[in-house]
């Protein structure tokens, strides 16, 4: 993510969340926060797909490579996702995830999940968390694929409605199986991903 993604960011953030974050918010994770990753994901331009990337790309340099190739997409339809994680020592943690309501449920916030756990893996994290709101039962699902499990619960942690938050950790994320479990499903994610259209 970078500075002159914050509008198109916004536009999906404020779609997405009772209670937005402000846009000084995602400027301070770019300019000012080391252990900050932040990232977007970009609409494909039609008769793209990702078999075009080399077997065993990251989705990193998926989004590195769009990035080149969206510029004559208008600007609010050329980021379709964000991310972000937070380092704390060991700990990775997911901070957001959204995506495009027109593009929810078609792979984009998984893809943007792998590639924050690729990035953690990186940074030598010991354990993965998040905290999802108690009734987001899709969100749920989504990270229990990815192998976090529920660990506790902050009590009325959201302030738009009062609802508890889920603490969900990887606590083996540094473990062999759980390696070859995240191989495992971001290849299947990649097949997935080959047979979608996206255009504008």
């Amino acid at each position: 993510m970078t500075i002159e993604d914050i509008s198109a960011v916004m536009v999906i953030e404020k779609t997405a969340f009772p209670i937005p974050w402000p846009e000084q918010a995602y400027r301070h994770e770019i300019l000012d926060n080391p252990n900050g990753y932040f990232i977007v994901a970009r609409l494909r331009p039609a008769g793209a797909h990702a078999n075009e990337i080399k077997e065993g790309a990251s989705p990193r340099n998926l989004f590195q490579r769009l990035a080149g190739r969206v510029a004559s997409a208008p600007a609010p339809r050329a980021i379709i996702g964000f991310a972000g994680l937070w380092m704390f020592v060991d700990e990775g943690h997911v901070s957001t995830i959204a995506s495009h309501t027109e593009w929810r449920g078609q792979g984009v916030g998984e893809l943007l999940l792998v590639t924050l756990l690729r990035e953690a893996q990186r940074r030598k994290a010991i354990f993965a968390t998040l905290e999802v709101r108690v009734n987001n039962a899709v969100a749920q699902n989504l990270y229990r694929k990815y192998g976090f499990t529920e660990v506790g619960r902050r009590k009325r942690y959201y302030q738009d409605n009062g609802e508890d938050a889920l603490i969900m950790t990887v606590e083996n994320f540094r473990q062999p199986a759980y390696h070859m479990q995240l191989d495992a499903l971001e290849k299947a994610l990649w097949k997935r991903l080959e047979i979608m259209e996206i255009g504008d």
